[in-house]
């Protein structure tokens, strides 16, 4: 949650390239997706809201940075594809709107954008629906095909383009998409072989099916514990091909665990990622500037106490209120002890970014 986005240069905070590879009768096939953050300066500070606002940095840059992102893609993998997944309203329609308005200066025969409003058009179980993406880019899935070798190990199909998906951070909606657009590929490619009929479909065999569903979904579990520390949400449908309750339970689990991570983990998390980058260096020379320290009230900011004086003083309250009955002064008592509740619950409301594991050793600059 610290890294959001993109810098200045184009590159994104999330980023992953995906190669599904089938060898078969003696032929080799690959098809590359790749899924990357939103090319765009923007931040999302947690401030222990369940879901943080969006704040769009220096808006006059985003055509510039996301030009810069589209033309380090195209050099490398030819003609793009850009599938927006995030929503046209609500807190997410910002971004939309600005990641739609930064890409129509950059369209162009080897840069296309579409966007598809994932949770309005599948909601939450029904991501048979993206069959209705699948018809908006099936023309450039054909078009640019994908890797092919013969028994000879000679290139007779080349892969000219690649499918970029994004939703916030490219982990959920991005795997159920990039699954169904890897189903859809690897079918062509088991009728090109000879091994898959014209009407041929991986569904038509259980335990290929089952396989196909359960590799992509570890997969997304791989990337999103790397990213958010937990496994991919929606994987049930991943790994089964519909939503279960289970999957649903587990859904709410990994999302609570995911607000706990991101409020009081993933700082620390962050300074060892920039350390280990080398964007924050350790010198013995006492010439060099410390890390960012806390300063006024931050450096005594504790969630734990603030959390442990709103149970005492909701715990003292109910003691007072008990004893108001034979003496009215306990119920001035109760009245100040639940104020107290109140108050440093209010002010920490107020003042969450205060309170959540911040990163203290490099500070991201736009």
């Amino acid at each position: 949650m610290w890294r959001r986005g993109a810098d200045r240069d184009g590159y994104v905070a999330n980023f992953v390239e995906t190669e599904q590879i089938l060898q078969a009768n003696g032929l080799t096939a690959s098809f590359i997706q790749v899924r990357g953050s939103i090319p765009l300066l923007w931040e999302q500070i947690v401030d222990l809201s369940y879901k943080p606002s969006f704040d769009l940095v220096k808006p006059e840059e985003a055509p510039h940075v996301a030009e810069r992102h589209f033309v380090d893609l195209v050099n490398k993998y030819g003609s793009v594809l850009a599938v927006d997944l995030i929503n046209k309203h609500g807190s997410e329609g910002r971004l939309s709107e600005r990641f739609a308005s930064a890409m129509q200066p950059i369209l162009s025969e080897d840069i296309r954008y579409v966007q598809f409003d994932f949770h309005r058009i599948c909601g939450h179980i029904h991501f048979e629906r993206l069959s209705l993406l699948y018809d908006q880019i099936e023309d450039y899935l054909k078009k640019h095909g994908y890797f092919l070798l013969n028994e000879k190990g000679d290139k007779v199909e080349e892969h000219s383009g690649v499918v970029r998906t994004n939703c916030i951070d490219c982990l959920d909606r991005t795997n159920v998409t990039q699954s169904m657009i890897g189903r859809k590929m690897l079918e062509s490619q088991l009728k090109r072989i000879g091994i898959f009929g014209a009407d041929d479909a991986i569904s038509a065999y259980p335990f290929f099916d089952a396989s196909f569903k359960i590799l992509w979904a570890n997969h997304g579990d791989d990337i999103s514990i790397q990213y958010s520390g937990t496994p991919a949400l929606k994987g049930d449908f991943v790994r089964h091909g519909k939503r279960t309750v289970q999957g649903i339970i587990k859904d709410g689990w990994n999302a609570l665990a995911r607000y706990y991570l991101n409020n009081f983990v993933d700082g620390t998390k962050q300074d060892a990622i920039d350390l280990l980058q080398g964007h924050y260096i350790v010198s013995l020379s006492r010439d060099m500037a410390p890390a960012t320290k806390a300063a006024g009230l931050e450096t005594y900011a504790s969630f734990r106490l603030a959390f442990a004086l709103v149970l005492a003083g909701l715990m003292f309250a109910m003691m007072s209120l008990r004893q108001a009955r034979n003496d009215v002064r306990h119920l001035v008592l109760s009245l100040f002890w639940a104020g107290l509740s109140v108050g440093v619950a209010a002010f920490v409301r107020a003042n969450g970014r205060m309170f959540t594991n911040r990163p203290r050793l490099f500070r991201s600059r736009h």
